[in-house]
């Protein structure tokens, strides 16, 4: 089976029927969409009781309005830097966009009204942070919106998969600024010394994700204000209540946070790697393939060939041939 074999096979299976029965009452109902979310095909770690609770309670509110269960996913509006793929989405976000269609296809077949698929992505933060051009964040929310569209066909009917940026929550990108200003000064006064102290994975995180400027590496503080920034900016993306505190809204993310409030998925039935840090790959399995997301420093290690792919809607520099493993 050749790679471009492969992907179109993927991609007509998400067309194919679960064949499940729709329970019979709104109870059963409820407790069929939760095991289908929380199902360890695809959710990568434990949940807590609180989050149990709010994902149930979360699916009782939509069923009961008879609206799409809505799951919101987090991530950063960019591809990362170091990767020859950018700014531009990769196989990596296709492949994340079919295992997360295939997650959520039980829910929609089940439910009428569908699921709503909601990804919250960070846009005017990242010039900031990782010093990447706003064109560049621009170009990557475009080419993700081409290949939401792409799958469309795909999809089951109900599922509507959308991406809303944090920018466009705020009434300008003044306001955004003024906000994030407000938090900077705000957790600078709680923090003693006024800039926190980081763990190595905390250090290795900025690493990966900062293009510093040689202003910066004149500095030996430039990961610490760097990361205080992304600890204000977190508080800035709270503000206009559009994610946090929303009791019908279920979030979801590659990896646990902190707050323990999200359902871990993963990126593919293989990967938890970002994929909007990682690119895509293929793994040789018997006649078939694995879909794979490998950092940076895993491609380095990696030896692999191109194939050349030809799918018919599938637009974009990064779509002409992807990467086998061998």
């Amino acid at each position: 089976m050749t790679a471009q074999d492969y992907i179109q096979l993927k991609l007509n299976e998400l067309k194919k029927p679960v064949s499940l029965e729709r329970p019979g009452d709104n109870d059963q109902l409820i407790e069929a969409i939760f095991k289908a979310l929380m199902s360890k095909k695809f959710r990568k770690y434990s949940a807590n009781e609180d989050l149990q609770k709010h994902v149930r309670n979360a699916i009782r509110i939509n069923v009961e309005k008879n609206e799409p269960i809505n799951v919101t996913f987090l991530q950063g509006a960019y591809k990362l830097w170091r990767l020859e793929e950018t700014p531009e989405a990769d196989w990596a976000e296709l492949f994340s966009l079919m295992y997360y269609s295939n997650w959520v296809k039980p829910v929609c077949e089940i439910y009428q009204p569908g699921v709503w698929f909601d990804f919250f992505v960070d846009d005017l933060i990242v010039p900031k942070l990782d010093n990447v051009d706003l064109a560049d964040i621009e170009a990557y929310i475009r080419s993700y919106q081409t290949l939401v569209d792409f799958l469309k066909p795909y999809q089951p009917s109900n599922l509507k998969m959308t991406i809303t940026t944090v920018g466009s929550k705020f009434s300008s990108p003044e306001a955004f600024n003024e906000s994030l200003q407000r938090n900077v000064e705000k957790l600078t006064a709680e923090t003693p010394g006024g800039l926190p102290e980081l763990t190595e994975s905390q250090r290795a995180m900025v690493e990966l994700n900062t293009k510093p400027t040689d202003e910066q590496l004149k500095d030996p503080k430039w990961r610490e204000k760097v990361y205080h920034l992304h600890n204000a900016y977190m508080a800035t993306k709270a503000e206009p209540g559009y994610h946090k505190g929303r009791p019908e809204k279920i979030m979801a993310f590659t990896q646990p946070l902190p707050s323990g409030t999200t359902i871990s998925v993963g990126t593919t039935k293989d990967s938890v790697m970002k994929f909007w840090v990682g690119v895509g790959v293929l793994k040789p399995s018997d006649d078939s393939f694995r879909q794979i997301i490998l950092s940076p420093g895993q491609l380095k290690e990696t030896r692999f060939e191109f194939e050349d792919v030809r799918i018919e809607g599938l637009e974009g520099k990064n779509f002409k041939k992807v990467r086998v493993l061998r």
